[in-house]
């Protein structure tokens, strides 16, 4: 199983490629301007998150190794089953830890990092947020470690689900016919960054999109609603600093200005979008 680092490292010349091959496009056949500065924005934001992620080890490795010698089972991956098991295991955990990133506000203000970009193209998937480490989204896996499959090999397997994701992010592929059934794809992926009232907070699968139309989650991408991308309240800033840190700010502010720990704690583990004034 690849480590995550190192399924970028292989795929780096691929997704420079795509990306230079998008930019083209933009200009020679759409004649298009290029959103350039969100482009610098979402690199200089990746730059920023490399110290955190070295810090990760130290914060999550721990942990994981409490849990996993307190395992239930040990799920065999030298058979189909059980690799069949650790692709769902792990689909099903980014399911329900991405869509926790938009209903609980400590989990948003990492992830809301990822849909700050008022255009999508291929390099707004390098716009990550860099506290996930402090939100805690990492430990919807715990549970996988507790049932059975190897840590190293759920890492792997995520890996190669953000890798896949890459490729969702822009509008210069439509609707794939059948496979928008069970895949995710750049058009259900689309519908995710919208911040239209029809969109809002659908589409959170990884690779597949079954997870949505089974708990009611799915929104179809509708030829006659424009979409547009970003927040419903934007940053207004290509500020990378500003980016990754505005929702944290702002939730302090709203914990600061409440009138009782009932209102402090909905601050932090409430909908986005609630603030005090």
């Amino acid at each position: 199983m690849f480590h995550r680092h190192s399924l970028v490292l292989y795929l780096f010349p691929l997704v420079i490629g795509a990306v230079a091959f998008e930019i083209g496009w933009y200009r020679l056949v759409r004649r298009r301007a290029y959103p350039w500065r969100e482009l610098l924005a979402s690199v200089a934001i990746y730059v920023l998150r490399l110290p955190a992620r070295l810090l990760r080890p130290l914060i999550v490795a721990p942990l994981t190794f409490f849990v996993w010698p307190h395992r239930l089972t040990t799920i065999p991956l030298d058979t189909a089953w059980g690799l069949v098991l650790l692709f769902l295991g792990v689909e099903l955990a980014y399911y329900w830890s991405h869509r926790a990133a938009h209903e609980v506000r400590w989990l948003w203000a990492s992830h809301v990092v990822h849909h700050t970009p008022d255009h999508i193209h291929l390099a707004s998937a390098f716009r990550l947020g860099a506290t996930e480490i402090i939100s805690g989204n990492w430990l919807f896996r715990l549970p996988l470690f507790l049932l059975g499959l190897n840590p190293l090999a759920v890492g792997g397997m995520l890996a190669i689900n953000l890798a896949y994701q890459f490729w969702l992010h822009t509008d210069l592929v439509g609707r794939l016919g059948p496979l928008e059934w069970i895949l995710n794809t750049p058009s259900h992926h689309r519908v995710h960054h919208a911040s239209n009232r029809e969109y809002l907070d659908r589409n959170y699968g990884g690779i597949l999109i079954i997870w949505d139309r089974l708990f009611g989650t799915f929104a179809k991408e509708q030829p006659e609603i424009v979409i547009t991308y970003g927040l419903v309240h934007p940053v207004g800033s290509l500020n990378p600093f500003s980016i990754l840190f505005h929702e944290w700010i702002a939730m302090a502010r709203g914990v600061v200005r409440a009138q009782s720990w009932r209102e402090r704690l909905a601050q932090l583990f409430g909908r986005p979008g609630t603030s005090v004034a």
